[in-house]
């Protein structure tokens, strides 16, 4: 079975697009990935539209190879959009491949090891202050975030992530404190007493609504040096998290961080590839290395999962997309043996439901995997269609002046 014709799609997601890769064979199976532009990786369609020249007329199955290929044919500027571009491909040939045998994806990755996966609801709070016209209801103040939290638990979820916030006096407008992504533009990235304040005063607004028995995971992003990561942690350190996560390009300084946490630390989820990973599992830099699927394809995913196990290191998927990019982590989730907990989000844009087959299942705060063939999911043409993709979409349109 050969590959014939390689597509990109794309449609409106809100405050970004969505974007998809569509395999067709010979054989008339067709294979689909989930990819993205929009979080600061702009040209990824184009790489892909390069890059399929070289695969078509290949095996389906011999997808190892094709990837192989394709670094040879790329590798003065392997990584960046051009890996992406590369994972997306790979990923739509394991759906292809996988339902010509008539299998999940996972049985592909060595077949799972559990059937259910915990969750958590990731962007808690944020979408809905971030976006609040795509993410109703709106928050605007703290009795908002600790509405979310009282939902979260009342819906039966057990682990919930937030971001930094900055708020007005009394609790009031809280705005996404991201300098990491240029909003406030403040490349120095230093973190003040306000900060520090803002952020325990919405952690405890959190957990007084979610109770306490529900984690609350931590995000910081790119938002600080390391100075600033030190003073968020003592800040916090009176906190019950479940993890703070980091990223930082300096496998070395987050591994100082980590020493002296009092709090497991995650990161890794924008690396690519194998030997990006490595320095840090080296250092000993994460208690968790979060992986992304979609960026990484699930085939090469494993092999990063499986670094991370010979360094007593557990993994998580990264995944803040559509579902099914979802689906596509859950495979690797529910095959690799060092899973911690597997991210998704729960508040979504008003039409997802109409751009997929199907949504993912998710009981009781775990995602029950399915035993179709493929990643279980796929995307709707019809409803790609319905909402054509916007023009400027994503991190480089979001707060942008002008």
């Amino acid at each position: 079975m050969k590959v014939s014709r390689i597509e990109t799609l794309a449609c409106d997601a809100g405050w970004r697009n969505y974007h998809f890769v569509k395999v067709t064979t010979d054989k008339g199976t067709i294979g689909w990935s989930e990819y993205d532009e929009g979080f600061g990786a702009p040209g990824v369609t184009a790489v892909i539209e390069r890059l399929s020249e070289r695969v078509i007329g290949q095996s389906v199955g011999e997808h190892e190879r094709i990837y192989a290929d394709l670094c040879g044919a790329t590798r003065p500027a392997l990584g960046g959009v051009v890996a992406l571009g590369m994972a997306a491909i790979e990923n739509a040939l394991l759906d292809a491949k996988a339902k010509s045998l008539g299998v999940p994806v996972y049985e592909l990755l060595g077949g799972k090891i559990r059937d259910r996966l915990r969750v958590y609801w990731s962007h808690c709070a944020t979408w809905r202050i971030n976006h609040p016209t795509h993410y109703p209801p709106a928050i605007t103040d703290l009795a908002g975030v600790k509405a979310i939290g009282r939902e979260v638990r009342e819906k039966g979820y057990t682990a919930l992530k937030t971001n930094i916030f900055s708020y007005e006096a009394g609790g009031k407008n809280p705005r996404g404190w991201r300098p990491g992504f240029g909003v406030p533009f403040a490349p120095e990235r230093n973190v003040d007493r306000k900060v520090l304040r803002d952020l325990v005063m919405h952690l405890e607004a959190l957990r007084e609504g979610a109770g306490p028995d529900v984690d609350i995971l931590l995000d910081l992003n790119f938002n600080a040096r390391t100075e600033g990561y030190l003073e968020i942690l003592r800040a916090i350190a009176h906190l019950d998290l479940f993890w703070v996560e980091i990223d930082i390009r300096n496998p070395e300084a987050l591994g100082l961080i980590r020493r002296q946490s009092p709090h497991p630390i995650s990161s890794c989820e924008t690396l690519l590839g194998l030997r990006e990973f490595l320095p840090y599992f080296r250092e000993q830099a994460v208690d968790v290395a979060i992986v992304d699927v979609p960026w990484n394809g699930a085939w090469q995913s494993m092999k990063i999962a499986a670094a991370a196990e010979a360094h007593e290191i557990n993994v998580a998927p990264h995944n803040f997309y559509g579902h099914l990019c979802t689906m596509m982590n859950a495979h690797f989730a529910a095959a690799v043996p060092n899973l911690r907990i597997v991210e998704t989000d729960i508040d979504r844009i008003a039409w997802d439901a109409e751009v997929f087959t199907s949504v993912p299942n998710i009981v009781d705060g775990y995602l029950v995997m399915p035993d179709t063939p493929g990643w279980g999911i796929e995307p709707n043409e019809e409803g790609i269609r319905a909402h054509p993709p916007k023009d400027r979409a994503g991190l480089l349109s979001y707060g942008r002046k002008g």
